[in-house]
């Protein structure tokens, strides 16, 4: 058995690429339109899961975007997206600096949650030991749900 990907479905597919290619740093690896179907794939992956992602077709998370408006709610029924970086003080800055809210800061220099435009939740965790506390994380408020 081998993970392949997580799909979430996107009410506005320009939106969300902005998003997770644009501020978040995925790379589309691939795109597949069902003019029967009436909906767009779009797989993207992670920046040190490109060549992985390409060449396996995994890991990846799936975006599907359905032509026909759809109304999702908050999806909250869906837990959340993990994702291991090298530096959470400076993703958390550059989302931040892209307009992005940070729900919950990275306080602990460990762990932080900010949300797509779909409402989807996306845990950041500090790769190796957690980074020591750092303002202007440190005494941050929590904004909002995750």
């Amino acid at each position: 058995m081998r993970y392949l990907h997580t799909m979430v479905r996107v009410r506005d597919l320009d939106q969300s690429l902005d998003f997770w290619v644009g501020k978040f740093g995925l790379t589309e690896t691939r795109r597949f339109d069902s003019e029967k179907g009436r909906f767009t794939l779009v797989y993207l992956a992670a920046s040190k899961d490109t060549e992985a992602a390409v060449a396996n077709k995994a890991p990846l998370l799936e975006l599907t975007y359905n032509w026909d408006p759809e109304d999702y709610g908050s999806a909250r029924n869906f837990g959340h997206l993990a994702y291991e970086v090298d530096d959470i003080y400076a993703i958390c800055a550059k989302l931040q600096a892209a307009g992005v809210t940070i729900n919950r800061p990275p306080r602990d220099g460990h762990m932080a949650f900010v949300r797509s435009p779909d409402l989807i939740s996306i845990e950041l965790l500090q790769k190796g030991t957690p980074l020591p506390p750092a303002e202007p994380w440190a005494s941050m408020a929590n904004t909002g749900s995750w």
